[in-house]
Parts: structure tokens; sequence; C-alpha cells
């Protein structure tokens, strides 16, 4: 009898819904995100991210529905000293060093290890600014510094929302090394994001929230799978189109995409495709090889034009 017991989910959510006014900013929300991941949460603004990320944090109460984390309710204290947060700011005191901000958080936190202080310090990039104030901070050093916050008490769960907004490159690239850092030490982390080309360097799996309500949670793989290169053909007539490409082609899958639009998955060169359709008096209007990037598959998740 296989005995193996499913592992528990670093976030689990069940019907999470909030209200306001009457209107659902989060309709019935259900959101795993399992241990050691990277959780990219996608979408527009406005879509119910932030709001998610704060009923999952505490800070927010959910009208209906439940939030565990690690198989654990929420309102349980032991499992949320497991919980580390930065969303929105920061609340850094600017004149004040980045020492004496984590050295203040950590007093309020009850933490009195010099070593905790020292840990995070160094783990941000952070040890070495001396006795320069907050205000003389890069954002990425603000942003790095905000995390440190969060990873006092060494939680086993971070949650950051859009961490690397208001970036310029050389902080987002900071911020993701960071990132990626921080899970090889075993660390779960879910942040928001819409810069979707940098999400896409670090996430493990995404969830993809529109109005409120999610639309698919996918692993990198079952994304990768999905946007591999296809040849892209714009025909007359999609029924008559389909079976000569299925009888040509027998090895290629063909996905219709709409009326005139058929995508072919597994095609190495699509000369001999449009010949094919030619001699079978099937009109071309226009073809050619395409890759869907993370971008292009949240647009059309989202039913919008790619910009």
């Amino acid at each position: 009898m296989n005995t193996k017991k499913e592992s528990v989910p670093a976030v689990e959510t069940k019907g999470l819904t909030k209200l306001y006014g009457g209107k659902a900013a989060v309709k019935d929300l259900n959101l795993r995100v399992g241990e050691g991941q990277i959780y990219g949460f996608i979408g527009r603004n406005g879509a119910g991210k932030s709001t998610t990320l704060k009923m999952i944090s505490g800070l927010a109460s959910p009208t209906q529905g439940e939030v565990s984390l690690f198989g654990k309710p929420l309102s349980d204290p032991v499992v949320r000293r497991r919980l580390g947060v930065l969303i929105e700011a920061a609340g850094l005191y600017p004149n004040m060093t980045a020492r004496q901000n984590v050295v203040m958080k950590a007093k309020c936190m009850g933490l009195a290890e010099e070593k905790s202080i020292d840990q995070v310090l160094d783990l941000t990039g952070l040890s070495n600014t001396g006795k320069k104030q907050v205000k003389h901070f890069s954002m990425g050093m603000k942003q790095r510094l905000g995390v440190a916050l969060a990873l006092l008490g060494n939680p086993d769960l971070l949650i950051l929302d859009e961490p690397i907004n208001g970036l310029d490159p050389e902080g987002i690239k900071e911020l993701r090394q960071l990132v990626l850092k921080l899970q090889e030490e075993g660390k779960t982390i879910l942040l928001s994001s819409h810069i979707l080309g940098e999400l896409s360097k670090i996430a493990t799996n995404y969830g993809i929230i529109k109005d409120g309500e999610l639309m698919e949670q996918i692993t990198r793989s079952e994304l990768e799978e999905k946007c591999q290169d296809y040849f892209q053909v714009e025909v007359g007539d999609v029924r008559r189109a389909l079976p000569v490409i299925q009888e040509s082609f027998p090895q290629v899958q063909a996905e219709v995409s709409d009326a005139r639009i058929i995508r072919i998955y597994g095609l190495s060169e699509g000369v001999e495709l449009n010949r094919r359709l030619a001699e079978n008096q099937v009109p071309v209007y226009g073809s050619g090889f395409h890759h869907i990037d993370l971008e292009e598959y949240f647009l059309e998740r989202m039913g919008e034009e790619s910009v």
C-alpha cells in the first residue's frame, strides 16, 4: 500500500473572497504555493493582487474563505512567526542607518540577538553601508532593506508585493539575485509583479489573476511547453486547410486560433506547407514563425492585445 503523504503547501487559500462596498475585489480564490517555490503572482493593477497578499499576510480580513500556512490556519501564532512580509512601503526611518532600522524592528519583535541582525544585513548586501542614512539610499537599497526587515526572525515564507517596481536595471538585478539566494536557503517566496520579463527569470510557478478571480496556476515547465515556437498561417478557410495540414504533415500539432488562423507546432520550416495549401486551392494571406513569451501568454489569458 502506498503510504506516501502529500506535501503540505506553504500557502493554501480556499474560497478566499474580499468585498468592498458589496463589490468583490477578490472572488472565491483557491491558490496553492508549494514549499520552496518562487511563485509569481501576475495581474493588472486593480486585479486583486495586493488584496490577496494582504489577506494571506493577515493584514486584511477576508469576507469569506480561509487561509492556511504550512497546513495551519493563519490565526495560529506559531505559523505566523514563519511569515515575513513586504507589502507597499517598508516603513523605513529615513534619518537612521540600515542597521539602526533593523535594530529598531528587531526590538519591536522581541529579538535581542545581534547575530540575527548581522545575518539579514549580510544576506541583503547592506552590512557595509556604515553610517549612511536611509534617505541617501537608492531605491534598490531601500527595497533590499525592506526585505531585510521582513527576514527578521528567519521566516520560512516571504511575501513581497511588487518588490521591483520603480527600480533601475541595477536595482532589479540585485533584488533578483537576492530572491534566488533566499530560495537556495530553502525559503518559499510569493511575489507579485507586472514586470513579466524579470519575473520569468526567477519564478518556478505562476498564478494569473483577473478581476479578482484566479485564471490559472501553471509551473515554469508547463509554461515553457505552452510557449514553444509555432508556425502561424492565416488562411481563407480553416475547414479546408486543416485536413491538408494534417495529411501532409502528420507529425505536427495543428491548433485553430480563430476563424482564419492556425498555429502549427513541430514544424521546422513553412515553405512546403504554404505550397501544399496553394496546391489545394486554400488561399494563404500570411504566415510565419512565432514564439510566445510570458508577456504574450499573459496578455492572451487576459484576453488583451499585445502591446
